[in-house]
């Protein structure tokens, strides 16, 4: 029995692993989508003021240790990235970009009622999000990261768009 446990133990433990491979993975990835939309999305002057925010709703450590690197390694023409992680709604202020990772999906309507009237990109990973206020969402197609634009919803909050982003989207929102 004392075998049995072990084995299984080890078994645990290995999945574990894997598992933490994966979610580092998946949000290395999308730490580079992040960083290639700042090059296909245009923000208006007062936005290139400053550094260039990238705030997050309740990120997981994985995903935070991964704009960290960004932040230390890339900027965004002249201004460099600052990562600031939101515990709730009421905690945002001015950003280039607002994602809402899936887990927190549940602020959305109210984060868009906070980003009324900013400039304020807004990307998002949960199914609908696209047709409900975010101008980009995360998706899964044929087993890849993919993402969703919403042009319309980028444009609301004064953001220009390239045509190139719109032929890199999966699927986009008319």
């Amino acid at each position: 029995m004392k075998k049995l446990y072990l084995v299984f133990s080890f078994f645990l433990l290995l999945s574990a692993s894997a598992f933490g491979q994966f979610e580092q993975a998946v949000a290395h990835t999308k730490v580079i989508y992040i960083y290639n939309f700042t090059k296909f999305i245009e923000w208006p002057p007062d936005y290139h003021q400053g550094d260039f925010v990238i705030g997050v709703i309740n990120a997981s450590p994985v995903l935070l240790s991964e704009l960290n690197k960004l932040a230390t390694q890339k900027t965004s023409g002249n201004q460099k990235f600052v990562i600031k992680n939101f515990k709730s709604v009421e905690e945002i202020d001015k950003c280039n970009i607002l994602y809402i990772p899936e887990g927190s999906n549940n602020m959305l309507t109210e984060a868009l009622k906070k980003l009324h009237g900013t400039s304020t990109l807004l990307i998002t990973e949960s199914e609908g999000d696209a047709k409900k206020g975010a101008a980009i969402n995360f998706i899964w197609k044929d087993s890849k990261q993919a993402f969703e634009l919403n042009k319309a919803n980028a444009e609301k909050n004064h953001l220009t768009v390239s045509s190139s982003l719109k032929t890199l989207a999966a699927v986009n929102i008319e």
